[in-house]
């Protein structure tokens, strides 16, 4: 009895605050770099910008998640215990990869990649315009940083009523329950397709986190690509681009409503489908 202890541990504080903090410091990247490509790119080059922009950020998480699946197959005391003094392996429910690991290979990564965002100059000139305006503009410096002070002060005031009328916005609000759902799913299949890979078909985290990167993210990257593509070659316009949306999404939920009828048999697990005997 002296050798029990009750399991519990604080050190998960410190990966949450790591996780708000990384999260302030990503939000404004997608809604800050859109609103720059559409204050500084054509129209009709707008929407293939930002097919590159969600492009990459999909790269992203299939670069990560190989990234997952190289920290899976080392033991989560890497460093500290010999490959000798290990006695189970990657398949085995009580391996724990190097979770760790990855955690900080990113976030030296975002160290290095936000450094170039200081140089970046605080306006363009709007593509296919020329610089003759710099001159003008550098005169009139002090007047626009007291207009910035002003707009500043009056977009705070303004953002209640603002947000408020987003809210009775119909368009928008279906929008955004759209995106929920969309990113509901996403999620839950990242979440908890790994674990029925291992469970099902016997694989190790490693194998199972590889091959949901390998299937899903690829795809999703030329999806987006094409569409952009396809809208700046056709000129496609609000109305239509919402059109193909739907349509398109339509099939989508058609082809997943497709696999109710794909089935695998239950594994064998002792006590819940089988017996001990």
């Amino acid at each position: 009895t002296e050798c029990e202890k009750e399991p519990g541990s604080l050190l998960w504080i410190f990966v949450m605050v790591g996780n708000i903090v990384r999260g302030m410091g990503e939000t404004p990247i997608m809604p800050l770099g859109i609103s720059y490509l559409e204050d500084f790119a054509k129209a009709e080059n707008s929407p293939f910008y930002l097919a590159c922009l969600h492009t990459a950020t999909v790269i992203g998480p299939f670069l990560g998640l190989l990234l997952a699946s190289f920290c899976a197959e080392l033991f989560v005391d890497v460093g500290s215990v010999g490959p000798d003094e290990i006695t189970i392996t990657a398949t085995d429910a009580r391996w724990v990869g190097a979770w760790w690991l990855g955690i900080l290979i990113c976030a030296l990564l975002n160290l290095l990649v936000g450094i170039p965002f200081w140089f970046l100059p605080k306006s363009l000139v709007k593509e296919g315009e020329t610089n003759d305006h710099e001159e003008t503009s550098a005169k009139s410096v002090v007047p626009l940083q007291e207009n910035d002070k002003n707009e500043a002060k009056q977009t705070m005031y303004d953002f209640i009523p603002f947000l408020k009328a987003l809210f009775h916005n119909p368009v928008y609000m279906l929008f955004i329950c759209i995106t929920v759902l969309q990113f509901s799913a996403f999620d839950g299949m990242i979440s908890f397709m790994p674990k029925y890979l291992e469970q099902q078909f016997g694989k190790s985290s490693s194998d199972a986190i590889f091959l949901i990167g390998v299937y899903n993210l690829p795809v999703l990257c030329v999806g987006y690509f094409s569409g952009g593509l396809f809208m700046k070659k056709f000129k496609i316009n609000i109305y239509q681009a919402a059109n193909i949306a739907f349509w398109v999404s339509l099939l989508e939920y058609l082809l997943y409503f497709a696999a109710y009828w794909t089935v695998c048999d239950t594994s064998p697990v002792a006590g819940l489908t089988v017996s001990y005997e």
